[in-house]
């Protein structure tokens, strides 16, 4: 049955039929885009006030608006706002009071201006100020993981370092820490660059098509703290790529997360053993007492799925849609809030958490000496020797078969099963191959000798500070 006795909609002039109650409750959006309220309100004390500026409102209808304006945020902000589903959304709620308030005058507010460009600028405010956020949380936690790198790189702790899972070669822990760093600098950047080109104003560009009134669009895009308005009133009011950009940033950033959640979760195993995590960021098991689970590191985890999804799903939202504003745009907002909430505590999870973890150098050592990662420094020795790589690389590759059926490392092998797979090694030369002096040798620009990594830390350290 149709609904007649609701309120009249602001904009309901040419209906003569009130709207479904099922269809008003799956048109409202209010139930999420509340929490826009702020950036909501700030958008329209700036609109009020370039309307006086140029004239269009008398300084009474500026005061009584810029006043009402005042006391519906101070009002929501102390969580006395009552905020209803007929009223749709949160422009028609805030209007709503504020015509409550002090009367028709309210509905001059709404001069020279739609409720498109209105949600516009209230989801760029917002989506420029939570990409600024996540840039600054990432450099917390990229300033705690430096940390980690400064930290065990005075005792100099190896790591293995795998390819396919599978030990491959030794590494500093340092070096493992400072892979992290790179990749939260790259997020950092790509969180600000975003918030860069997203700093424009769309408010100003109506409906679609301008407004004839004589407003001032660069006042109010600098007073809302943007650098300039949008450039095209259908790009303004119809583009969410700012949003998709936004997001993109966000799954980057999620996948580093989650890989970074994959390798402590492996470390903290029985099997590996690398580290203990604190019990203030893990939980037990209701029914095996002796259980320790890595609930952060798994959620981070998993969590990245759901940020992919946000990303996703805004952009099967937009690809569709013609110019300018469709309602379907109404589908940006919930992704956005959910990848920024998630985020948010995560990189405050890691940065708690990271310092805090116990790693066992001599369980590392011992692992990464155990599984022939030394292999590749005794090809090199022999092409240094000048034996041609590949075939440095099948006589090291049938020494590792010999050792693996036997269940020896290569020091572990005779002087004369050595001798006997190329006359250069020796048992002398292996036993001197140990994985300090692996990592000693890789000062490749990048690479992980102590004295690279040094270099690493000091430079990442410089671009922080």
């Amino acid at each position: 049955m149709t609904n007649t006795t609701q309120p009249k909609k602001l904009w309901g002039g040419r209906f003569a039929e009130a709207t479904d109650g099922l269809v008003e409750l799956f048109n409202a959006s209010v139930g999420f885009d509340q929490r826009l309220a702020e950036q909501d309100i700030r958008g329209s004390l700036a609109h009020v006030a370039m309307l006086g500026s140029v004239g269009i409102l008398d300084d009474t209808e500026v005061a009584q608006i810029t006043d009402g304006l005042n006391n519906v945020l101070a009002d929501i902000r102390a969580g006395n706002f009552e905020w209803r589903l007929d009223r749709e959304d949160v422009h028609m709620n805030v209007e709503a009071a504020l015509r409550d308030r002090i009367g028709p005058v309210a509905g001059k507010l709404h001069t020279a201006r739609s409720r498109n460009d209105q949600v516009a600028v209230d989801f760029r405010l917002f989506t420029k100020e939570a990409a600024l956020d996540l840039a600054d949380k990432t450099r917390a936690l990229r300033a705690v993981m430096l940390a980690e790198a400064e930290k065990h790189l005075a005792d100099e702790v190896i790591l293995p370092g795998y390819t396919h899972l599978q030990v491959a070669q030794p590494i500093l822990l340092s070096h493992w820490f400072m892979a992290y760093v790179a990749m939260l600098e790259r997020d950092e950047g790509r969180f600000r660059d975003a918030a860069e080109r997203m700093d424009e104003s769309p408010l100003g560009s109506s409906a679609l098509a301008g407004t004839p009134w004589p407003i001032d669009r660069h006042s109010v895009a600098a007073a809302l703290g943007f650098a300039r308005p949008t450039a095209n009133s259908l790009d303004g009011v119809g583009s969410r790529d700012f949003a998709l950009e936004f997001l993109s940033a966000c799954a980057i950033l999620s996948a580093h997360l989650s890989r970074l959640s994959e390798e402590l979760i492996l470390y903290s195993t029985f099997e590996f053993g690398f580290i203990t995590l604190p019990d203030s960021h893990t939980t037990g098991s209701s029914i095996m007492p002796q259980k320790k689970n890595p609930d952060v590191s798994e959620l981070a985890r998993g969590k990245a799925g759901r940020v992919f999804g946000n990303l996703m799903g805004l952009l099967t939202v937009v690809k569709g849609t013609p110019l300018a504003y469709n309602k379907d745009l109404q589908e940006d907002k919930e992704g956005v809030f959910d990848s920024y909430d998630t985020l948010s505590i995560v990189l405050r999870l890691y940065a708690d958490m990271m310092p805090k973890t116990v790693w066992h150098a001599e369980k590392t050592k011992a692992a990464a000496a155990r599984g022939y990662s030394t292999a590749t420094d005794v090809a090199d020795y022999l092409a240094r020797s000048g034996v041609p790589f590949r075939e440095a690389h099948e006589v090291v590759g049938g020494l590792v078969g010999i050792a693996s059926r036997s269940g020896r490392q290569l020091w572990e092998l005779t002087d004369a099963e050595l001798k006997a797979a190329h006359p250069l090694l020796s048992a002398e030369v292996a036993q001197n191959l140990t994985v300090e002096e692996s990592v000693k040798n890789r000062a490749s620009y990048g690479g992980t000798a102590p004295l690279r990594v040094r270099e690493a830390i000091a430079a990442a350290r410089a671009a922080l500070e």
